[in-house]
């Protein structure tokens, strides 16, 4: 489970975890502006020392812009994975992101999920980042890794 492109630094991360081993990804993504609100976006980015970020949250996409934005960054993230070896497919989440990994997990007889985002402080002080949300309901082991740069 993603929230947007993944770098190359992510890509090499994600396909080198389990060695030699063949890995088959199925990708989830949720437009970031349909996951949280501003204002926690906004305190994410003031704990990360990013203040111009956290003035900007309100030019972050919403929306149809953001399904747009979406769809780009989960091809440019399929293509990366396959450039990399590694068969990739996946799709957007356009509601309940945990409901959809959970439904994923289960039809694909899935070994564990990764979920592959930005540092949230506060989502992930209160335990309400997805990772941590994932843990109790798809029933496989869920690996919570920060992505290596912005894309």
């Amino acid at each position: 489970m993603i929230e947007k492109a993944l770098t190359s630094a992510d890509v090499d991360f994600v396909t080198t975890l389990h060695g030699d081993e063949r890995v088959a990804f199925r990708v989830l993504l949720q437009p970031r502006g349909e996951q949280a609100d501003r204002l926690l976006r906004a305190i994410d980015d003031v704990a990360l020392g990013e203040l111009d970020d956290a003035v900007r949250e309100g030019e972050t996409p919403e929306g149809e812009e953001a399904r747009t934005v979406g769809e780009r960054a989960l091809e440019v993230s399929l293509q990366a994975l396959r450039a990399a070896g590694h068969a990739a497919e996946g799709r957007l989440i356009e509601d309940h992101p945990l409901d959809a990994l959970r439904t994923m997990v289960r039809e694909t007889g899935a070994d564990e999920v990764i979920v592959l985002t930005d540092p949230h402080y506060v989502e992930e002080f209160f335990h309400r980042d997805w990772a941590s949300r994932a843990r109790h309901k798809v029933g496989v082991p869920v690996l919570k890794l920060f992505s290596h740069s912005k894309a």
